[in-house]
């Protein structure tokens, strides 16, 4: 599976599980550290747990475990390490706090694709 399909499929897998505003950012031009960011926030650190576990289980099933998990404890930022696929799963105030997006927008965006979890199951 490449890293480009890894992020979809994460973003998947993060709309499954009612996220809001999940957002794609492509590094490849920008970073050495990973191929894509996937943000994701979700609404309580239950659901933000809820999301991340969605997303090691949509990964599991395709044999791909992550490197690194961690923020669990207390949910407001969950960061799933896939090597080349790098997940950020926030509560809304923290999203807002570190603004990623702004930070990575620095320079032009090769691929930004944003998707809302519509209300009522899908």
């Amino acid at each position: 599976m490449t890293s480009r399909q890894l992020a979809r499929l994460v973003q998947d897998a993060a709309v499954a599980k009612k996220a809001r505003d999940v957002v794609i950012i492509d590094l490849r031009k920008k970073s050495s550290m990973a191929d894509f960011f996937v943000i994701a926030e979700g609404d309580t650190d239950r659901q933000t747990r809820a999301i991340a576990d969605g997303i090691r289980e949509a990964a599991r099933d395709k044999g791909i475990r992550p490197f690194h998990v961690s923020g669990e404890a207390d949910g407001a930022w969950i960061l799933v390490d896939f090597i080349d696929v790098i997940v950020h799963v926030f509560l809304p105030g923290e999203r807002a706090f570190y603004d990623l997006e702004s930070l990575w927008q620095a320079e032009p965006m090769t691929e930004l694709v944003r998707t809302r979890a519509r209300a009522g199951g899908g």
